[in-house]
């Protein structure tokens, strides 16, 4: 979201409620003594809403049913939803049963006046309450990426993989797969993360690097392909495909399993989409063993799939109408006015 606001130069107020990475129990457990001043501050926003453009994502209080959510985007001239994951599913976590975070989602799509879902699974399931729902996909810059220049394969192979800790498993289920490529040709798997999950017997050809927004697009460039696994469930199939446009931009050759989002990237990246394990090492040695200018296509295609249909610029012109933002008023908001109240 804040990646749209750099691209177009908008300011905007920016609330953050505790400005952490993610709103864990753990997490905020550790911020306990500032989470009374973050309610505090929440509730004297709806009052200075009245001629503000509001853009919330995915929630406003970690202690919430949804009912401040709705407060705020009612309060402001004109309101947009967004959000990027199946967060309509909830958890069964004991926190869900006390603060539902699909009533908050329910209750956000309700009373946005335009709903922005990252994806075509994510928009059917908020278009049953909200007539208004434009699909815009999660975007990327892809001038912010190093592109991959050399598609020589070095002594080593090198698969990548960046993510979230969270979803750091879903690389177990391609554990047979990578050792046995490893065993064969040498290759090596990169994993670009803040966590440091126990993936099991992937652990002795794994290579982590903790995830810093200066270096990972010149990592990714430095890799031979890039991997997206996903199991197929109701929670995967709403995911964005985000790892495959980062891996897209740097000119990689992008692997990833057809779930969701991923099955339409994969197909305007030009990437290869295998279903089971026997598939996933077959597109993955087919890679290896073709030659340099066969990957070099590859990541090609991929970089272009991106520009054309995942960059801030192929979507800038929906994006401003669904904020309700015209080019020149965008104009006005870069010299320093301020337009947006972000949640």
């Amino acid at each position: 979201m804040y990646d749209w606001f750099d691209k177009l130069g908008i300011q905007a107020d920016r609330f953050e409620y505790l400005g952490t990475p993610d709103t864990r129990p753990s997490r905020l457990i550790r911020a306990a003594p500032r989470i009374l001043l973050a309610e505090l501050e929440l509730r004297k926003l709806p009052p200075m809403l009245e001629n503000q453009t509001v853009l919330m994502s995915r929630s406003a209080s970690p202690f919430s049913s949804g009912r401040i959510e709705s407060l705020l985007l009612e309060s402001a001239h004109h309101s947009v939803y967004d959000f990027d994951d199946a967060i309509y599913l909830g958890s069964r976590s004991w926190h869900e049963r006390i603060w539902s975070g699909k009533k908050a989602w329910k209750r956000s799509v309700e009373s946005a006046d335009v709903v922005i879902a990252g994806s075509d699974v994510l928009g059917e399931a908020a278009s049953r309450l909200r007539s208004d729902v434009r699909i815009i996909p999660s975007c990327v810059e892809p001038s912010n990426y190093l592109q991959k220049t050399s598609y020589k394969i070095q002594d080593q192979p090198r698969a990548i993989w960046i993510g979230s800790p969270a979803t750091e498993r879903f690389l177990t289920d391609l554990t047979d797969v990578l050792l046995a490529l490893n065993l064969r040709h040498g290759l090596r798997l990169s994993v670009i993360s803040s966590g440091n999950a126990d993936l099991g017997a992937l652990n002795a050809i794994v290579d982590r690097s903790d995830w810093d927004p200066k270096a990972y697009a010149g990592q990714l460039a430095s890799a031979d392909v890039g991997l997206m696994p996903l199991p197929d469930n109701d929670f995967t199939r709403g995911k964005c495909s985000y790892k495959l446009l980062q891996y897209g931009a740097a000119g990689l050759p992008v692997v990833g399993t057809p779930v969701g989002g991923n099955e339409v990237a994969i197909r305007r990246l030009g990437g290869l989409a295998p279903t089971t394990r026997g598939e996933w090492r077959e597109a993955l040695e087919s890679i290896i063993e073709m030659s340099a200018l066969e990957r070099l296509a590859l990541g090609n295609s991929g970089r272009a799939g991106v520009e054309r249909h995942y960059s801030f610029d192929a979507w800038r012109t929906e994006w401003l109408r669904a904020m309700n933002l015209s080019p020149s008023r965008v104009m006005n908001v870069s010299q320093g006015e301020q337009e947006t109240c972000v949640e």
